[in-house]
């Protein structure tokens, strides 16, 4: 499925931005692109300077809102329409539904959160609230705007937005301000944050766990927890770190996009690591600044973790189901895919020759597929390449 923002997304960027029609576009990309090579030096290579807010600096604030915005945005529906429907959707009519985002930039989870609301039919009469945590006074002004902007494109009397000033990084264990700590939440998203969080401690990721697990607590029974990271390996394999340590507590289940609880088998190799692809339309100014700069936006490109505390997962679990990790590669009479599950990472694939109507749709996998396998045969016992034969069948449970 590709991805479009709605329309509504398209004009309140296309206000925010100042970009918004072709004649704009075209004044303002020389600088567009400036700041958007600027970001994607800071988020991929200078890391370290990332606790300075770049949303407090007007040519990057306007890169932002015109190129990363968008692309974050849809990022977070993609994972909102993963994940099951919040509790408030079934009570009819004045149903409650709560939103806790943390590190909230410039509200990006608010705007894509009123969008997903607005689109989702079971959710049309819900109300309730979106509590944006930020450190950046700048970052919580453009995220009312956004806030604003939406509303009066498409009003939902029954939706606000309580914007609170703070460093998550700052919090004590366990210890939340007065206004984040009121009742419990339905949506815990931290977008972006995570990464950045306690980089200079000895144990950063003991330290992200004993927050998630506090954080946790203000979850819902049966609300669900959003992490979404970069698609970087360090930033992966950390967050991948991150989950063993949730896990191993008991602190919570894995909605997806792990199909089990053992050891995260990606981690098991210095050089491996686990992360998402999308695809998506991207808007014509992330296409245009795209072509001037040589970057790629195609496809959506994250790494991410939906937690939960019911047991619910996305797909029943078994031996014979798979995720499939990696893209497809077609190789000299033979197609090969990475999957993981319970038993596993293993690397599978089909010759060409042994194609059958049964196991045809191993030519539809694709990275994030969750596929039925009933027979995968291989020459060693423990561990080496998997070969679908002939008979097998072959099902694509679930697509992205």
């Amino acid at each position: 499925m590709t991805r479009i923002l709605s329309a509504s997304l398209v004009n309140v960027l296309a206000t925010v931005s100042g970009v918004t029609d072709p004649e704009s576009l075209e004044a303002r990309l020389p600088q567009l692109c400036q700041g958007v090579e600027s970001l994607s030096q800071l988020f991929t290579r200078d890391r370290q300077d990332l606790r300075n807010s770049y949303l407090d600096r007007d040519q990057l604030r306007a890169a932002y809102l015109a190129y990363y915005l968008p692309v974050n945005l849809a990022k977070v529906q993609a994972l909102l329409q993963e994940m099951p429907l919040p509790k408030a959707a079934g009570q009819g009519s004045g149903g409650r539904f709560r939103v806790l985002d943390l590190g909230g930039g410039p509200g990006t989870t608010g705007l894509a959160v009123l969008d997903w609301l607005h689109s989702t039919e079971a959710l049309r009469d819900v109300e309730g609230e979106i509590v944006t945590v930020e450190r950046s006074v700048q970052a919580l002004a453009l995220c009312e705007r956004l806030w604003s902007v939406y509303q009066s494109i498409e009003p939902r009397p029954g939706l606000r937005l309580v914007p609170v000033k703070g460093d998550i990084g700052r919090w004590s264990a366990g210890r939340f301000p007065a206004s984040v700590a009121k009742g419990t939440y339905d949506l815990i998203v931290m977008g972006n944050v995570v990464n950045e969080l306690f980089a200079d401690a000895c144990d950063p990721i003991t330290r992200r766990a004993q927050l998630l697990r506090d954080l946790l607590g203000l979850l819902h029974p049966q609300g669900t927890m959003m992490i979404v990271e970069p698609a970087l390996r360090d930033t992966s394999r950390h967050l991948l770190q991150l989950r063993d340590q949730l896990v191993a507590d008991g602190a919570c289940n894995l909605y997806s996009p792990c199909l089990h609880e053992h050891p995260c088998p990606a981690l098991v190799k210095e050089d491996d690591w686990c992360h998402e692809e999308r695809p998506w339309e991207p808007p014509p100014v992330v296409a245009a600044i795209d072509q001037r700069v040589g970057f790629i936006k195609d496809a959506l490109k994250f790494s991410y973790l939906l937690l939960r505390k019911d047991g619910q997962t996305i797909v029943p679990r078994s031996p014979d189901v798979y995720r499939v990790v990696s893209e497809l590669r077609s190789m000299k009479g033979e197609k090969r895919a990475w999957l993981c599950n319970e038993t596993g990472r293993p690397e599978v694939g089909r010759q060409d020759r042994l194609k059958s109507e049964s196991n045809a749709f191993v030519d539809d996998w694709h990275r994030g597929a969750i596929v039925r396998i009933d027979q995968i045969v291989r020459k060693h016992q423990a561990g080496g390449l998997g070969r679908i034969p002939v008979e097998a069948t072959v099902q694509i449970v679930r697509p992205v």
